[in-house]
């Protein structure tokens, strides 16, 4: 951003680009936790009940700690 866009956007949000920045990240990861927190437990329910088997359960845990990683790799790289 030019010298001008930072003045205008702080002038007019009254936040530091780099806040505002961190706080979106925040909102990511936070909502990413919370579904998988979602994901993770129902699919623990399932398995506890025989709806799902261990392995579509690890599949869950799985795909969940992968899309953390990339998601953590592209927002704090």
């Amino acid at each position: 951003m030019t010298g001008a866009q930072l003045s205008a956007f702080q002038a007019n949000s009254g936040i530091a680009p780099a806040a505002m920045a961190a706080m979106l990240v925040g909102a990511v990861f936070s909502a990413l936790l919370v579904w998988g927190v979602w994901a993770i437990r129902t699919a623990y329910v399932g398995w506890a009940e025989d709806r799902l088997s261990q392995r579509q359960f690890l599949g869950v845990v799985v795909r969940f700690l992968a899309m953390y990683l990339v998601l953590t790799f592209f927002l704090l790289s």
